[in-house]
């Protein structure tokens, strides 16, 4: 699939998506210029729709360099930790700093997020077997040892209801003034594309990076850092969102070949128009009810991450 039909295909899916809601709005009510239309327009369709492409496409994207540096299709930031140890960096903030303010939630996320991501890394360093299933396998474990813990210090502190409903993945309340902070992966695209050559040599294994001149371990860092901070961006922004960031740069992957710099645009572009497309089937299926984003990605990335398998996922 080329660009300019993903481009066309998100076009279209973000016009739909700002005419279906729970309030009926048409084009026409836009142009009559009726004060509700435009106040429902302005301050909650269009940042919703703002908010799911730049998810979409952080949420490939991070999963993409993960995927380049631990060189398994299987890693993504849900399967490495990443988002457990953010989820229990909001913990810690919310405990410790309960009057801290939402991008002070963020930058807390991200020091844990980094964190666990660097755990992982180590932990897979002394890892003797490094095939095609234990890396994921590593990752999911040390993940569920952290939300474990997670849960039991919401329990003991009374904090579970809070938790789950902040990180409940939800476009729902996205309005004018509560998504903004997302804004913060723009830049991190604009990163991960210079330096998506370096990501690619360093997918190639540290010896023949450094063969090649590559600063191995600060590459390394820099895209771990970059996956840390889109995690934690989007955790504390829209919530927890399971399976885009394994199964779309994986899709890509097949069809484009894993040179990070070519395939980075069609991977962020793919994901944009499959969380786009949840979304709207999450507000149709039970109109004017909307199931949650995180349930409806959950249950089509299942579907596609099974295919996947079935086909042969590319090694």
């Amino acid at each position: 699939m080329k660009n300019k039909h993903l481009i066309v295909i998100t076009i279209i899916l973000s016009v739909l998506s700002l005419f279906i809601g729970a309030k009926s709005l048409s084009f026409v009510d836009l142009l009559k210029g009726g004060e509700e239309e435009l106040l429902i327009f302005l301050l909650s369709r269009v940042p919703r729709l703002v908010s799911i492409l730049i998810t979409g496409m952080a949420l490939s994207v991070s999963g993409l360099i993960m995927q380049q540096l631990t060189r398994n299709k299987f890693v993504s930031p849900s399967t490495a930790a990443t988002m457990d140890s953010a989820k229990f960096g909001i913990m810690v903030a919310m405990i410790l700093m309960p009057g801290v303010s939402v991008m002070g939630k963020m930058a807390i996320a991200f020091v844990f997020a980094l964190a666990g991501t660097f755990l992982f890394m180590y932990i897979l360093k002394k890892v003797k077997v490094k095939n095609v299933i234990i890396i994921p396998l590593v990752g999911i474990m040390l993940g569920n040892l952290i939300d474990s813990i997670t849960t039991f210090v919401s329990y003991r502190f009374d904090l579970i209801q809070n938790i789950n409903a902040w990180l409940q993945g939800s476009f729902s309340m996205v309005t004018k003034g509560r998504y903004e902070l997302i804004y913060i992966a723009i830049p991190l695209f604009i990163v991960a594309y210079l330096f998506a050559n370096k990501f690619t040599i360093a997918g190639m294994g540290e010896d023949f990076s450094k063969n090649l001149g590559l600063n191995y371990q600060l590459v390394v860092n820099i895209g771990l850092t970059l996956v840390a901070l889109i995690s934690s961006a989007v955790l504390v922004t829209i919530g927890s969102i399971p399976f885009v960031g394994l199964i779309v740069p994986n899709i890509v992957s097949m069809i484009r070949g894993d040179n990070l710099k070519n395939s980075l645009g069609t991977t962020a572009l793919l994901g944009a128009a499959f969380l786009l497309f949840a979304d709207i089937l999450g507000r149709v299926l039970i109109y004017p009810y909307e199931i949650s984003i995180s349930l409806t990605v959950g249950v089509l990335g299942s579907i596609i991450f099974l295919v996947l398998i079935f086909k042969g996922v590319k090694k």
